[in-house]
Formats: C-alpha cells, sequence, structure tokens
C-alpha cells in the first residue's frame, strides 16, 4: 500500500496541490483544521497564468463561469485620468482579470478535487511530524480530541503565513512588516462613474483609495489608514474615507465585510526539507499590490505536484524534485521585490513625491509598450525558469521560446491524467522513436513546432524544457534521460493511471 501525499491547509493552494495530485493518481490526504471552508472573500485576483494552468486542469471553464471578468486598470489623481492599463492585449488565451472571491475559489478547487475522488478532511489538526527519510510520520488531532499517526510518504505545507510546517522545520521567514495599515471594505456602490469592468485607483493626498469590481454593484475598498488599531473599520469611517478620497458622488452601503490588514513581505530561503515542502504562504507572503500572491502560491502546487508525481510513479528521479525550490524561490523573491514596490509608490506622502509620482505616471502610461509589459508582469506570463536545473539545449537561432519560458500551444490545451512531457517536432522516424523509447515520460501525441527548424519538450506544466535544431535528437535525449534519473520504476511503465481499481476521472483523455 503506497503511502499517500500530506497536503496541510485546504486553501486555494492546499487545494490546487491535492487535486493536481489526485488528477495524476498520486495517493493524497488534504487536512484543515478549520470546519467548514471559508466564507470571506479575501484574495480575488485569478491572473491569466493561473488560468491557462486551471485549464491543463481540466477546471477552468467553472472559474470563468463564476467569476467577474475586469478588463482593464485606470489610476486617477485630482480628478482627472492619469493613465489606463487594458488587459485585452495580454498574450494569453485568458486575456482578462478573473475577479472572483477566494471563498468561491476554494469551493471550485474542492468540487474539483472530489470530482477526482479526494475529500478535505475538517476538524484535523496538524500537531507533530518526523521525517524518517522513507516517509514522514505525522500525528494530527481529530475534532474528537483522539490522536491519529499518519505515515506519509511526503508531507506539504499548505498552511498559511503562520504555518507549523514552517515553524516546526525551523526555517526563518525573512523579510519586513510594514508599518501602514489598510481597510478592507466589501460593500455596494452606486454613482461610480467609471466602467462596471475596471478597476480603479484613487491618489489622493491623505492616502489611496483603491475600487475594485466583485459584481456587478458591488465592489471590494481598500485603502491605507496609517497605523494598525486593535478594532476593524466602522462602516462610517469607510464611508467617510470615500468621501474624501474618492471622485464624488458615491453611495456607499450593504457592507458585507470590514476589516483590516498589515502588509508582510517574508520568504524563506528553501521550500524543501527533506520529504517535507512549503507552498503558497508557508513560503512566502506579500503586499497584495498586484493581486498575485495566490497566484504564486497556486503556480508552486502547479509546479511541484507533476514532479512528485514522476518521482512517486517510479518515472523519474528523485533529483527532480530539487528543482522545485530552485524555479519557485526566485519566482517569489521577484513577486515580493515587484509588489513592495509598487506598495511605497501607493504611499508616497510628500506633496512633491505624490506630484512626482503622477506626473512620471502619466507619462509612461502614455506608450503601448509599457502598459503591455505592465500587465504582462502583473499576469505572470512573462514569470520563467531561466536558471532551472532541468533546462537543456538552445532556443538561438530559432522562433520560440527558449528553456525555462513558457510555452503556449496554438491550439486548445490537452487534459491529461498523468504527468507528460510533449514533443513539438516535425512528424518523422526519429520524432517516433524517441516517443517509443521513452513512453512513461512522453505524451504519444506530437505537436507542430512553432518552427520547422527546431524541437521543443515542454514539460507538463507548460514550460520549455529543452530545445534543439531539428535532427539533434541527442539533446532531446540527454534532457529526458536526467530526468529519470536513479527512477525508482516501482510501478509499470504506464504509471500509476493504469493501477488496479482507480477509475479515470470523468472528462479527462489518457495521457
Amino acid at each position: 500500500m503506497p503511502k499517500p501525499v500530506l497536503v496541510v491547509g485546504a486553501g486555494p493552494v492546499g487545494l490546487a496541490m491535492a487535486a493536481e495530485l489526485a488528477r495524476y493518481r498520486v495517493p493524497v490526504r488534504i487536512i484543515d483544521r478549520s470546519a467548514a471552508r471559508s466564507d470571506t472573500s479575501k484574495a480575488l485576483a485569478v491572473w491569466a497564468r493561473t488560468l491557462e494552468l486551471l485549464a491543463g486542469a481540466g477546471c477552468v471553464d467553472a472559474f470563468l463561469a463564476a467569476g467577474f471578468r475586469a478588463e482593464a486598470i485606470g489610476i486617477h489623481a485630482g480628478g482627472r485620468l492619469i493613465g489606463r492599463v487594458p488587459f485585452d492585449r495580454i498574450a494569453s488565451p485568458f486575456n482578462v482579470l478573473l475577479v472572483i472571491p477566494q471563498s468561491e475559489t476554494e469551493r471550485l478547487l474542492e468540487a474539483h478535487l472530489a470530482s477526482l475522488g479526494g475529500t478535505v478532511e475538517r476538524n484535523v489538526e496538524l500537531v507533530a511530524f518526523t521525517d524518517t527519510r522513507d516517509g514522514v510520520t505525522c500525528v494530527v488531532r481529530h475534532a474528537s480530541g483522539a490522536h491519529e499517526h499518519i505515515h506519509a510518504g511526503w508531507l506539504i505545507g499548505c498552511d498559511g503565513a503562520h504555518s507549523l510546517v514552517r515553524r516546526t522545520l525551523g526555517m526563518p521567514f525573512e523579510g519586513d512588516t510594514l508599518s501602514t495599515s489598510f481597510l478592507i471594505a466589501d460593500v455596494q456602490i452606486a454613482g461610480l462613474g467609471i466602467p462596471p469592468a475596471e478597476l480603479a485607483i484613487f491618489w489622493h493626498p491623505d492616502g489611496a483609495l483603491m475600487i475594485f469590481p466583485i459584481s456587478p454593484g458591488r465592489y471590494r475598498i481598500i485603502a491605507d489608514i496609517g497605523a494598525r488599531s486593535g478594532h476593524p473599520p466602522s462602516f462610517e469611517q469607510v464611508q467617510a474615507i470615500v468621501a474624501r478620497r474618492g471622485p464624488g458622488g458615491l453611495t456607499v452601503s450593504d457592507p458585507v465585510w470590514l476589516s483590516h490588514f498589515g502588509v508582510n513581505e517574508r520568504k524563506v530561503r528553501d521550500y524543501r526539507a527533506g520529504r517535507v515542502f512549503l507552498a503558497g504562504d508557508a513560503a512566502h507572503v506579500h503586499s497584495p499590490a498586484g493581486g498575485q500572491g495566490m497566484n504564486t502560491g497556486m503556480q508552486d502546487a502547479f509546479n511541484l505536484a507533476w514532479k512528485l508525481a514522476l518521482v512517486e510513479q517510479g518515472q523519474a528521479g528523485p533529483a527532480l524534485l530539487d528543482s522545485y525550490s530552485a524555479e519557485r524561490s526566485p519566482v517569489a523573491r521577484h513577486i515580493l521585490a515587484e509588489s513592495s514596490r509598487l506598495t511605497r509608490i501607493v504611499l508616497l506622502r510628500t506633496p512633491l513625491a505624490q506630484r512626482l509620482r503622477g506626473f512620471v505616471a502619466h507619462r509612461i502610461l502614455a506608450f503601448p509598450k509599457v502598459r503591455r509589459a505592465i500587465v504582462d508582469r502583473l499576469s505572470e506570463i512573462t514569470l520563467a525558469y531561466p536558471d532551472s536545473p532541468l533546462n537543456t539545449g538552445s532556443a538561438k537561432g530559432l522562433h520560440g521560446p527558449a528553456p525555462g519560458r513558457r510555452f503556449m500551444p496554438d491550439g486548445p490545451v490537452q487534459v491529461a491524467n498523468a504527468p507528460r512531457f510533449v514533443l513539438y517536432a516535425r512528424e518523422d522516424v526519429a520524432a517516433r522513436a524517441m516517443i517509443a523509447r521513452h513512453p512513461s515520460l512522453l505524451d504519444f501525441r506530437l505537436h507542430m513546432p512553432p518552427d520547422e527548424n527546431g524541437i521543443w519538450l515542454v514539460r507538463p506544466d507548460g514550460y520549455v524544457a529543452a530545445t534543439a535544431r531539428a535532427g539533434h535528437w541527442s539533446v532531446i535525449e540527454d534532457a529526458l534521460s536526467k530526468i529519470a534519473a536513479n527512477a525508482a520504476h516501482a510501478v509499470n511503465t504506464h504509471g500509476a493511471a493504469d493501477a488496479p481499481g482507480v477509475p479515470s476521472p470523468p472528462g479527462v483523455m489518457p495521457g
């Protein structure tokens, strides 16, 4: 009986992790100490790169149906529009910002997990664990007070900023806490004279006011309010800030959530310690500026799940797992730096700095290339793994993405129930021979390359693993051999999808 992977925390990151492992037929248990899902909106933004990965997982349609599609962000100051950044130029099939309450994101991911045969074990709390080198012995406490020992193959801490997993590992959570706090309110607003699908930022001498649409007529308000007090803001305080900093003529009503928060900017250096991993807020916390925190965490899950599946199924060597932290830690460092920079721009206080901010923003946002660069970075489609230990070959002289870059196929994304690399190359005997030599790593389908003079090997998460000039199959062979090095081959060559008694998830094509 294989040991399950134990995922701790059933927020968006933990649910994405468990669902991906379940999709790849890796035994998984996911626990959460809460009795029920969160009922507050919290994180709202789902950007294009996350939507692409959800498409690969087979559940993006449910998100698109439930979310609100924001089309642009506008910056206002002194009663005028400083600049507007539309989202329709994002180089992705999902060229919008999907606004969806975190409670809905969790509901949809939990439903997706259920469709794959998984379930969240609630009122179950991790209290201790020991890495035994061939597994992780975990002690969990149930609502009754009874303790259970779980002998897991791997432990993944998706248990948030106050992660017990991280603290037990003794990993420093390095970074800063800003002295300024922010109020947050989900309310109805009437009289807002901007397009209903547009996010609005108002720069005011007193501070910033951000108004984001959640659904028709309902908005998220965020405003900086100075030093944090011991209790949440009142509705009267929200009304006063909107009246002073907003465009005027607004009617605010029907608050469903009033809260406040401080900004922490912290991360661990390494996301792995032996058989224990960290993901999401357990590994990195960000300013909400840019709305990338949850997206970055969910992308942690998509990065780790396919690697863990290949190792668990005996198709890849354990060294593959070292690439998780090597790839994802620099991404979080980059996101932290950018969100910190955005936050400090918003919090400028001196009149001269505020005037200069407005002047510079107005000038640079007039250039289409600048607007596109901003939104491509926010949407995370430009994030890459240029220094990944998995990268092989070079795209020099070829028209197509280099190793470590995101690869977007021309056709629809194929949903597979096994983690497979995909070849983009001309149809020939050598290509078919390569697939025949690596049936457990390569998808049996061959796809047209972006340049007929080249070969692209694309990872299960849609990033390029290797490139070579046409005919140079030794480069691709080396890349696949590196993945498979020291593989345990604990299962048959078709992987866990052929294990007896494991049904195929509905609507999923075999890999």
